[in-house]
């Protein structure tokens, strides 16, 4: 290794430290989450879990410098309500959506909190975003699929099975 390389080496690695101090924080954040699913589902808990590990990979460790408030609607759009309410009531620093039926209710009660959602089929033809680039609300997150691969979906289906004449597309929209 050359002198050069070893010294930006050197000092790259003793500003690590440094950096990571500069983005600590004393004040425990606060991270709300509104689930679609039960909890006792096992599909719910490995996505919870999986958002845990991310958190950690991030620096982030619940009940250390993050507290995570859950609520679970087991699909029912009166409990949704109800938790979307609970969770802006107890301000927290994000939430994060699971599902179109988590996000709408959300941006009922709130247009200040920041809201990321995931599991949204179309955000903006809901009226979610104006705009995957830009979201021009407090909401933006992760869609399922862009609407238009549905075309590549219909040849991928002539080529499987060309004798088919006919298919039915079922649209689910939940507000």
């Amino acid at each position: 290794m050359k002198r050069r390389q070893f010294i930006t080496l050197l000092g790259g690695a003793a500003a690590w430290p440094l950096a990571a101090r500069a983005q600590q924080t004393d004040r425990m954040r606060h991270i709300g989450v509104l689930m679609a699913m039960k909890a006792d589902d096992p599909e719910s808990q490995a996505r919870l879990a999986a958002f845990a590990q991310g958190l950690q990979q991030s620096g982030w460790t619940i009940g250390q410098n993050v507290r995570v408030d859950y609520r679970w609607s087991g699909g029912n759009v009166g409990n949704m309500r109800k938790y979307a309410m609970e969770l802006v009531a107890l301000a927290p620093d994000v939430i994060l959506a699971h599902s179109s039926a988590a996000v709408a209710p959300l941006l009922e009660a709130t247009r200040t909190v920041p809201i990321v959602f995931t599991t949204v089929a179309d955000p903006v033809g809901a009226g979610y975003v104006d705009s995957l680039a830009r979201s021009g609300s407090n909401a933006t997150g992760f869609v399922v699929f862009e609407y238009s691969i549905a075309a590549k979906w219909l040849e991928l289906l002539k080529e499987i099975a060309p004798g088919v004449t006919r298919a039915a597309v079922l649209r689910v929209g939940l507000r």
